[in-house]
């Protein structure tokens, strides 16, 4: 009991006051002006809208999925709406070849990068998982194993502008649901590795801001589709949830809800987690790590 008095309760109440206050920063649309930024999976749903409200805002944008005609009407309109520069590359994030070479072009195509954000997913169905092992790996492909490709790839463009990543997750990454489970694994997979990967950049220095973005239904088409008939709850609205996504990575925010409940987005930011992973730290060696 002292021991909680004297250590614990006082971490937990500097947890929350983190979590509540550490990003008062107020967003300015002028932020994104002149900036550099990737958007994949930008030819449909959020990701067309984050293009949109970048382009808007005065960002160089390159945008990214697999079919060219959509991303040409995308582009398109970005120039539209005031963009400094738009291009898309097409491709298909199965190929890690194509992940990381096209970070490699986009970047050379706006001479540098500022704000990688990582949209797309496989589509899933809401179904029972039957043993289909194929499927598990195609998500965990597509849906972390290129996430990571590409901020490996992007890291020093990144480096070099104190640049930032904005991981689009969802509340299926933060707890179990029924008939989605290898979509929900590779959800999963993106908090721990993300959220590791944070703490080693504070740890060795690199001023590199990396959000994960949790969210709850939205009303894509894609999403309105696969839950049609099976789920029974309001949709948020994909342009609302691309503008919070774009301004909780402007503002270097570790973690953005959207899309749930006030209750829900409080009690999956965890702070009992954050104490433990705080103290789990005392536990390394961190001097003779870094000076390998």
């Amino acid at each position: 009991m002292a021991f909680m008095t004297k250590y614990l309760l006082p971490i937990l109440v500097l947890s929350l006051a983190y979590y509540y206050y550490s990003a008062n920063e107020e967003f300015r649309p002028e932020m994104l002006q002149g900036k550099k930024v990737i958007v994949t999976g930008a030819s449909k749903g959020i990701g067309r809208e984050m293009a949109y409200h970048l382009a808007k805002m005065g960002a160089h944008v390159v945008v990214t999925a697999r079919s060219e005609e959509a991303l040409q009407k995308v582009v398109s309109h970005c120039l539209d709406l005031g963009a400094a520069s738009a291009n898309y590359i097409a491709g298909t994030m199965e190929n890690m070849t194509f992940a990381e070479q096209f970070v490699t072009k986009a970047g050379e195509l706006m001479g540098g990068l500022d704000m990688l954000i990582l949209n797309h997913i496989i589509n899933s169905s809401l179904v029972f998982f039957h043993n289909d092992i194929n499927l598990v790996r195609k998500n965990m492909e597509i849906n972390f194993l290129s996430y990571v490709v590409l901020s490996v790839a992007a890291l020093p463009m990144l480096k070099q502008s104190n640049g930032s990543i904005a991981v689009i997750s969802s509340v299926a990454g933060k707890i179990a649901y029924p008939l989605i489970a290898p979509y929900s694994a590779s959800k999963f997979a993106l908090d721990g590795f993300f959220s590791s990967l944070r703490t080693e950049y504070l740890l060795s220095k690199v001023n590199v801001s990396i959000t994960l973005c949790v969210l709850g239904l939205i009303n894509t088409e894609t999403a309105m589709e696969a839950t049609s008939g099976v789920l029974s709850e309001q949709a948020a609205p994909k342009e609302d949830c691309a503008l919070e996504i774009i301004k909780g990575a402007a503002l270097r925010k570790e973690e953005i809800y959207y899309g749930t409940s006030y209750w829900n987005a409080l009690l999956l930011g965890n702070p009992g987690r954050r104490i433990m992973e705080f103290l789990s730290l005392r536990k390394y060696k961190f001097d003779r790590l870094l000076n390998n």
